[in-house]
């Protein structure tokens, strides 16, 4: 067995209604990811995929709201932790978050390398600009992303090129573990294909210890990861190796999911 690069025990979340009624979005979540391993978690929309890789980076802002269990990155629990030391020493550094809809996570009246430099001088405000596009040049060459991309601004790229450099930014830092979601939405398949190989890189590199994939794109995560979860209702009912869990599942939904 593998070093745990990501640790969930009981994890449950809540949205608080406007009349005040309780939704568990995450209801009693578990889950284990070891160093090198990539973990797929499919599900219907409105299963809680995305609540629950919001809960994961503790991104609890009302109606959200954190209730109980633990994560754990790395040996530390960060649900012990002060959410201002959770967004300085881990976000970014342990662990990242690629959210849906990426590619207008970039600000439109800001250079590349402008909102690199932002994101790490949030985490190293001694960091000096040539530092810093230095890291940026040999990380975007390395993961197939040309230097000039830097000099550009988000409505300079296309589609897929914004997608591949937010990927790109968000594991700047080499996290210990990457939550992606849904990458590869919106997306052709040839954009598609290019994204799913950059993050193939990044975990052979070693930019990446270890990654959670969530998509609809249910073949991808055959190809993709190691292991898959199938979410309903805010619980995970089947896991398995993603062979298993593609070909032969057992549970009824994961059947008809992947059926579908």
């Amino acid at each position: 067995m593998g070093k745990v690069m990501l640790e969930v025990k009981d994890l449950k979340t809540k949205y608080i209604t406007r009349h005040g009624e309780d939704v568990y979005a995450v209801d009693g979540v578990s889950l284990k990811i070891e160093e090198g391993k990539s973990l797929g978690i499919a599900g219907e929309s409105g299963c809680g995929k995305s609540t629950l890789a919001l809960s994961l980076m503790g991104y609890y802002f009302a109606p959200l709201y954190y209730q109980s269990g633990s994560i754990i990155v790395d040996g530390i629990n960060i649900t012990k932790m002060n959410p201002d030391d959770v967004r300085k020493k881990i976000l970014g550094n342990e662990i990242a978050y690629i959210p849906q809809a990426a590619m207008n996570a970039l600000n439109p009246t800001q250079k590349i390398i402008k909102f690199i430099e932002d994101v790490i001088h949030a985490h190293n405000p001694k960091a000096t600009k040539k530092d810093i596009y230095d890291l940026a040049k040999e990380r975007f060459e390395i993961l197939g992303l040309p230097e000039s991309v830097l000099q550009k601004h988000a409505v300079e790229l296309s589609g897929g090129m914004k997608q591949r450099t937010v990927i790109a930014i968000s594991t700047i830092l080499s996290p210990k573990v990457l939550i992606a979601d849904e990458p590869s939405s919106a997306l052709d398949v040839t954009s598609q294909k290019m994204v799913i190989k950059m993050m193939r890189n990044l975990m052979e590199k070693g930019f990446i210890k270890s990654m959670i994939f969530i998509t609809h794109e249910l073949p991808l995560l055959y190809n993709v990861t190691d292991d898959i979860v199938v979410m309903y209702a805010g619980q995970l009912i089947e896991e398995g190796k993603s062979k298993e869990m593609v070909f032969d599942p057992i549970h009824p939904y994961s059947k008809g999911l992947m059926g579908s």
